[in-house]
Parts: structure tokens; sequence; C-alpha cells
């Protein structure tokens, strides 16, 4: 059962999980054994669909609407989260991503990347920690970008809103230790924009020379909510080695 399910019966909470990547960990997550609670801002109906093939696969779903801009919505979240049972995993997935270089970066796009992306996982990771007992395990997964750890200027305060992410990763696994244990993953090109249309440019600038598939990165999120808790405060980069590109920062 362990090695056909490694998330048997654990409850598994995922921010934006309701479409596109957020959607494949939650499904991924269900074929490995889980519960999931399905969170989501909106997107009711995408939301409900989710929640229906997670059910279809013999595992129990819910979903809950938060809007992560407002810390009361937050912290709330993981208060109706937890009287649904005993959270095994929380996957910080939801994020904006807009914006652009720091001369166009205006108060208000600084202020809701921050807001969403840094302190939202800040206050639903506080609440999470606060519901796991001293005898029980946790697993945080935070997802970045591989922009979070090379300074890449056409999207400046998403950038500087992950970098602070990563740096709250790390921090967090020696806050956490040893009942919690909290990894990232850094993401490259998986999924196109919501047009469907694909920069071959950016394929340009990935050393595996592709686009990523979801597997690869669903295979990393239950390595990291499944695998060995003496791993904590490590970053994953599955981008297929963008960010060992050098020049990729000032060619844009």
């Amino acid at each position: 059962m362990a090695a056909e399910f490694p998330l048997h019966e654990k409850l598994i909470l995922i921010t934006g999980a309701s479409k596109r990547i957020g959607k494949a960990m939650a499904l991924a997550c269900a074929e490995a054994g889980a519960d999931v609670i399905v969170h989501f801002n909106t997107s009711r109906e995408p939301a409900k669909t989710t929640q229906r093939e997670i059910q279809a696969l013999g595992r129990r779903a819910w979903i809950l609407q938060a809007d992560l801009s407002k810390p009361v919505e937050v912290v709330q979240l993981v208060e109706r989260a937890s009287s649904l049972g005993s959270i095994f995993g929380l996957v910080n997935n939801a994020a904006i991503f807009s914006g652009g270089p720091f001369r166009e970066t205006s108060i208000p796009d600084w202020e809701a990347h921050l807001a969403v992306n840094l302190t939202a996982p800040f206050l639903l990771t506080q609440a999470f920690a606060r519901h796991v007992v001293p005898e029980a395990k946790g697993r945080v997964v935070n997802l970045l970008d591989w922009r979070a750890l090379r300074p890449e200027p056409s999207h400046f305060a998403y950038g500087i809103s992950k970098a602070g992410l990563a740096a709250m990763t790390r921090s967090l696994a020696q806050s956490l230790a040893p009942n919690i244990v909290v990894n990232g993953l850094a993401l490259g090109a998986f999924l196109p924009p919501g047009d469907g249309t694909r920069d071959p440019s950016i394929v340009e600038r990935i050393p595996a020379m592709r686009w990523g598939d979801l597997d690869e990165l669903t295979h990393a999120l239950l390595f990291l909510l499944a695998g060995p808790t003496y791993i904590t405060g490590e970053i994953i980069h599955v981008d297929g080695g963008r960010h060992l590109n050098q020049e990729d920062a000032w060619t844009r």
C-alpha cells in the first residue's frame, strides 16, 4: 500500500488548485492516495470540476474559497480546512504573475504581488503549523520560480516576491523542524499563457530544449510530500536547467 499510495489517507491543502498546475498537483495527490482540499478564489466551477475528478479517483475532496490578498480570509481558510481533518500537507501554489520591469512597477503591482505570493504563504504556513500537534508530522511545499534564485528584470515585483518566498522556505525549515519539513519547487516553462500560445524563443533559453511535462512536476511534488523527512530547506529546480542560463536575464 505504501509504495502504491504513498499519501494514503493523508489530507493535503493546495492553494490555487482549481485549474492548470494546481489542478494537476491536486489530481496527482489523489492518485497517490490523498484526500484533497481544493482552494480557489474566483474559479468556482473549475474547482467543482476538479473536486469531481478527485472523487472519481475514489478520494475525498472539498472546495474552499478565499481571497489570498486578504489576511483575514487566509487565516480563516486554514481554520475551515482544519475542521475537515488533520492536515498533513500544505502546498502554497496560488500566485499572481504580472507587471513589468522595475521602472514600470507601481505601488499597487508591488503590494499585490507581495500580498498573494509572499504574505499569504507566510500566514497559511503559520496557521497550518499551529494545527500540527508536536507528535505529528507535516509537510509544506512552496511553489517558486527559476527567477526566485537568480535576478531577472522583466517581472520585477513577481521576482522579488518569489525570492522572498525562497528565503522564507529555508527559514521555515529551521523554525518548524523537526516535525514539519519545508521545501520548494522552482519551476520553469510548463504551461503556456491562457491563450495557449507558446513563445518559441523560450525553449531556446532552456538547456533541455523543451517545455516541461506536468508529470515531471507532479513527480517532484510527490517526492517532497512523501519522500525522506531528512530533506528540508531544499529548493529543487524543475525547469530544464533554465536557471543555469547566465545570459537569460539580459536578453529581453
